[in-house]
């Protein structure tokens, strides 16, 4: 993870009354960059600061759970080397453990040889023969690890990809950390985005939801309408299959994978945005809609008291919607 740069520190006072006095903190983190907006009524802490400590947090959560970085937890017990799981690594295996279960494999970190093979992993290889798959799918899966991390000893043959959740958990890990300074007001967007309380204009946070075509590469560019929070604390996140593709033969290949089988997807689910308690299940859970498809994923969501979600999907030739009575969107 590079470090912030000072010059990406833009502390703005956006005002929405005398005693509210907001900031923003942007800077790179996990391949990407992440924005921080915070109210700082009744928080002692000094911006540079809060700025300092969520870098540290970023760098440390990728020495846990990054694939990219050679030298994290995940990279050396994928490697097979002996590691002592930290309290981060220990969270989201335990978290995800829990999501494979109640999916019914759907959900399945433990299939990282299979996301490799078709180049959507930490490889770049694609397109393996079916013959590959199979051996692959013998390799791979939950069931082959232990029920806690504390136990977790590396084979050299299971391996692990946290991708599908270590960003909704990275913002989950910040927002903790800004509720133990005092922040009540809050936005942290990791690529995923976990907010609570309201924003300068003094209503609540609202998010514009992506449209899903090709090449809709640029967040906000292209959208499908606007999600409203409550006021309340939430994650929410949006799992599609519009940005990560490749094309081969005239057939497209989606980087979502469905771990049972071992191929990627082929149904009408364009995109599935979910809210949840906190930004690691939003995540999960948006991913494992995009495994199961329209018509599980509806019954999901609708079945789950503590989900909520927008599905846009395909039907002859037309892109169509589908949200829960609690996913309040509005469109332009």
């Amino acid at each position: 993870m590079r470090k912030l740069s000072l010059a990406l520190l833009l502390i703005l006072c956006l005002c929405g009354c005398q005693r509210d006095r907001y900031i923003a903190i942007r800077g790179y983190a996990q391949g990407g960059t992440y924005t921080v907006k915070l109210n700082l009524s009744g928080v002692r802490e000094k911006p540079a600061v809060i700025r300092e400590r969520i870098d540290s947090i970023l760098q440390d959560l990728d020495q846990s759970l990054s694939g990219y970085n050679k030298g994290s937890l995940l990279s050396r017990f994928n490697r097979g080397e002996r590691i002592v799981p930290n309290d981060y690594f220990r969270e989201v295996y335990a978290l995800s453990r829990a999501v494979w279960a109640e999916s019914d494999g759907a959900f399945d970190p433990a299939a990282a040889p299979l996301y490799d093979a078709w180049g959507f992993g930490f490889s770049k290889d694609s397109l393996p023969d079916d013959a590959t798959v199979r051996s692959l799918l013998t390799a791979c899966g939950m069931k082959r690890l232990p029920a806690t991390a504390d136990s977790l000893v590396a084979d050299g043959v299971t391996k692990l990809n946290f991708n599908a959740i270590a960003q909704g958990y990275s913002c989950d890990v910040v927002a903790r950390y800004l509720y133990g300074i005092g922040v009540r007001d809050m936005l942290v967007d990791i690529g995923e985005i976990y907010c609570d309380g309201r924003n300068p204009s003094g209503q609540p946070w609202s998010i514009a939801v992506d449209t899903p075509v090709d090449g809709n590469d640029q967040p906000g560019r292209q959208t499908s309408g606007v999600w409203h929070s409550d006021g309340g604390p939430v994650g929410i996140v949006t799992s599609g299959n519009y940005r990560k593709f490749y094309i081969r033969g005239g057939r497209k290949f989606a980087h979502t994978i469905d771990p049972r089988s071992g191929y990627p997807v082929e149904h009408s689910l364009l995109s599935a945005t979910v809210t949840a308690p906190d930004a690691a299940t939003a995540d999960a859970y948006a991913t494992v809609c995009m495994v199961i498809g329209l018509d599980e994923a509806r019954s999901l969501i609708t079945k789950r008291a503590d989900l909520e979600g927008l599905l846009i999907y395909e039907e002859d030739g037309r892109m169509q919607s589908w949200h829960s009575d609690g996913f309040p969107i509005a469109n332009h």
